[in-house]
C-alpha cells in the first residue's frame, strides 16, 4: 500500500508518514465480491479524514495525534503527497484509486496582548489579555478528547457540567475610578463567579454546587464555601456575553466571596492554563513579588461561545484570561515618573510565545500626540487607534513576533522618559516605626488662585505602649512647609544689605524682583482608633484580687502551725478530783 511505503531518511518525514497511515481508511482490507460470487481482497487505499465514513462501516475512527506546534501541521500537509504517491494523471487512469482532499487544518488560535497606560495620578495601568479559541462544539453533546491550545481541565468542566458561559475573577484592592478612570473589565474585591448553564441541565443548584467545588480545586481558592446562602439568581444583570443573548435566567447563578484573599496560590494555576505557561511570551513578566506589591491586582477568566467569522456559520469556544494591575512607582522611593518593563516587572522580554499567532504590546500615547511630554525608547513606527469605553485612543504598537522588535540585544525593555520637569514630585514612603513620609512638590502658582493638595491616608492601630497618656485627644501631624519666591513690588538693592535692619535681611536674595518666603501651616490633629483602656484596668484589678485571695489563703495554710488545746475543767470537777486523789481513786 502507498501509505506503508515510507522510506524518507528524515525524522520529520517519518512522523508525517505515520500520520498518513493513521488516517488511512479501514476499508482498505474489506473483501470485495467478484461477479462470480468469489470474494477477493481489494488493495485500494482511501485517504480520508471524515469520521462519518468509518461510522458507516461500523468501525471507530482513530484519533488524531497530539500536535504541539503549528509548524508540525504544515509538515504533515506537505508530506501527505510523497514521491511514491500516484500523480493526478495516474489517479485519473486508475479507477480504483481514490484520493480525498487534504486533512483540514485546526482552527485553534492563541493571541496575547499587553496594554500599558500612564494614569493621571502618575500610576501605571498594565492589562494583560490572553485569548484562546477552541474549534469544537459541546452543544450537540459531542465528546472531545483532543486538546491542543485549550486547557484540558477547563474543557472537561465545560463538558461535564454543561456550561454555556463561565466568568470568574480574583481581585485584591479597590479600583479608584475617580483617579484612574474606567478599567477595561471591572471586577469587585474578593472572588466573583457567575455561570450560565445550558438548558439541558435539570438540577441547576446541584450542578452549581459541584462546579464550585471543582473550580475551588483548580484555582486553589475557597469557592467551596459558595452555597445557597450567598448565591443569587439575577434577572436583569449579567446577561450572556457570548452567543444567545436571550436566555432563561433560571440557568444563571451568581455568587461573591468578598473576604477571599488573592495570593500566589491563585496566580500559579491561572498561569498554567496558558499554552506557553510562564516560560515564554508576555507571561514571563508575571512575577508574583511585583504583581502583588501593587495598588490593585485582578486576575480573571472568561469562557463563552463566539462566532468563528462574521457570518457566524460556525461557533468556537473562547477562553480569555485577563490580568489587570496598577503600579504606584513612587513606592520605590525614587520619586520619578518614568517607568520601564524592568522597573515594573523586574524582567524583560526576549521572545513571543511560539504558539501565539499574535503577540503585541500597546502603549497609550493619546495624551502625547507629538511627543512633547514624554518619549518611548526604543521607538516604534507602528501606531494604532481604537475606541475604548467611548473614547478614541492612540497606541504605539510593539510586535513581538518580529525579530526586529528586540534589536541586536534580543531583549526588549521599553522605557518612558518625561521631558518636562514642571511638577517632578519627590516622594519618600515611610517605614513602619522607622521613618515618616516625605512629599515635596515643585509647582508654579498663578496669582489670585487657590491650590489644594489632598493626601489620602489610612488609620491603623498602634501598640498599647505607643499611646500617649491622653489618647482620646488625638495625634498631631507636623506642619507643612511652603517655600516660595514671591514677586516684590519694590525694587531691592543687594548692595545695601549691610545697612538694613537685621530682621529684613535674614534670607539672602539674589534677585531684585522677588524675595524668599517660608510659611508653616497649622498642625493637623488626627483621631486614631483608641482602645478602651478601662477594660485593661478592670482586668488588672480583678486579676490582682484573685491572685491575692488565692495565694494568701494557700500560703497561710502552708506556713501556719496548728496545736490542740484541751478546755480547763470546771470548779466542781476540780474539787472532786482533789477528793478522789486523797482517797486514792482514779481521777475523773
Amino acid at each position: 500500500m502507498a501509505a506503508h511505503r515510507c522510506n524518507f531518511p528524515a525524522l520529520v518525514f517519518i512522523l508525517c508518514c505515520l500520520s498518513v497511515f493513521i488516517v488511512a481508511d479501514v476499508q482498505e482490507t474489506t473483501p470485495v465480491s467478484e461477479p462470480d460470487g468469489t470474494a477477493v481482497n481489494n488493495p485500494q487505499t482511501v485517504l480520508t479524514s471524515d469520521p462519518q465514513t468509518a461510522a458507516d462501516t461500523g468501525e471507530e475512527t482513530p484519533e488524531e495525534p497530539l500536535v504541539e506546534e503549528k509548524r508540525w501541521e504544515a509538515t504533515e500537509v506537505e508530506a501527505a503527497t510523497p514521491d511514491d504517491a500516484p500523480s493526478d494523471s495516474q489517479a485519473a487512469s486508475d479507477p480504483e484509486t481514490v484520493v480525498s482532499p487534504p486533512v483540514p487544518q485546526s482552527k485553534d488560535d492563541f493571541q496575547e496582548e499587553l496594554v500599558i497606560r500612564p494614569l493621571h495620578s502618575d500610576d501605571i495601568y498594565a492589562s494583560f489579555q490572553f485569548r484562546t479559541l477552541w474549534d469544537t462544539d459541546f452543544m450537540g453533546g459531542n465528546k472531545v478528547s483532543h486538546y491542543r491550545l485549550f486547557p484540558k481541565s477547563l474543557g472537561q468542566v465545560i463538558s461535564k457540567f454543561s456550561v454555556r458561559e463561565l466568568h470568574i475573577s480574583f481581585t485584591q484592592g479597590y479600583w479608584r475610578t475617580m483617579q484612574w478612570g474606567q478599567p477595561f473589565l471591572p471586577s469587585p474585591p474578593g472572588a466573583e463567579l457567575w455561570v450560565w448553564f445550558q438548558d439541558t441541565v435539570t438540577d441547576v443548584d446541584g450542578t452549581w454546587k459541584e462546579l464550585t467545588n471543582v473550580l475551588s480545586g483548580i484555582f486553589c481558592a475557597s469557592l467551596n464555601f459558595i452555597d445557597s446562602t450567598n448565591t443569587v439568581q439575577p434577572s436583569a444583570s449579567f446577561k450572556p456575553l457570548g452567543l444567545g443573548n436571550v436566555t432563561d435566567h433560571r440557568f444563571l447563578r451568581y455568587a461573591t466571596l468578598p473576604r477571599e484573599i488573592v495570593c500566589t496560590e491563585n496566580l500559579t494555576p491561572w498561569k498554567k492554563l496558558l499554552p506557553c505557561g510562564s516560560k515564554a511570551g508576555l507571561a514571563v513578566l508575571m512575577k508574583s513579588e511585583k504583581l502583588f506589591h501593587s495598588s490593585f491586582h485582578s486576575q480573571a477568566l472568561h469562557i463563552r461561545p463566539v462566532c468563528q467569522d462574521w457570518q457566524c456559520k460556525d461557533t468556537s469556544w473562547e477562553l480569555r484570561q485577563t490580568l489587570n494591575v496598577v503600579f504606584d512607582l513612587h513606592t520605590s522611593g525614587q520619586g520619578k515618573r518614568e517607568w520601564s518593563l524592568f522597573k515594573m516587572f523586574s524582567r524583560t522580554l526576549t521572545e513571543a510565545c511560539p504558539l501565539a499567532s499574535s503577540s503585541k504590546i500597546y502603549i497609550d500615547v493619546t495624551d502625547n500626540p507629538q511627543g512633547e511630554q514624554f518619549e518611548l525608547s526604543p521607538a516604534t513606527p507602528l501606531l494604532s487607534q481604537a475606541v475604548v469605553l467611548g473614547d478614541r485612543r492612540t497606541y504605539s504598537v510593539y510586535d513581538l513576533t518580529q525579530q526586529a522588535t528586540f534589536g541586536s540585544t534580543r531583549s526588549l525593555n521599553m522605557l518612558l522618559r518625561w521631558k518636562s520637569n514642571d511638577g517632578y514630585i519627590h516622594y519618600q514612603p515611610s517605614k513602619d516605626r522607622v521613618r515618616p513620609h516625605l512629599l515635596e512638590m515643585l509647582v508654579q502658582l498663578p496669582p489670585n488662585s487657590v491650590t489644594e493638595v489632598t493626601v489620602q491616608f489610612e488609620r491603623a492601630l498602634l501598640k498599647w505602649t505607643e499611646y500617649t497618656p491622653d489618647p482620646n485627644h488625638g495625634f498631631y501631624v507636623g506642619s507643612s512647609v511652603i517655600s516660595a519666591l514671591v514677586p516684590s513690588v519694590v525694587a531691592m538693592n543687594i548692595n545695601d544689605t549691610q545697612e538694613r535692619p537685621l530682621f529684613s535681611s535674614f534670607f539672602p536674595c539674589k534677585e531684585e524682583s522677588s524675595y524668599f518666603v517660608r510659611v508653616y501651616t497649622e498642625p493637623l490633629l488626627v483621631n486614631l482608633p483608641t482602645p478602651d483602656f478601662s477594660m485593661p484596668y478592670n482586668v488588672i484589678c480583678l486579676t490582682c484580687t484573685v491572685v491575692a485571695v488565692g495565694y494568701g489563703s494557700l500560703y497561710n495554710l502552708l506556713t501556719r502551725t496548728f496545736q490542740v488545746e484541751e478546755p480547763s475543767p470546771g470548779l466542781a470537777k476540780r474539787i472532786a478530783n482533789i477528793i478522789r486523789k486523797m482517797r486514792g481513786v482514779p481521777l475523773l
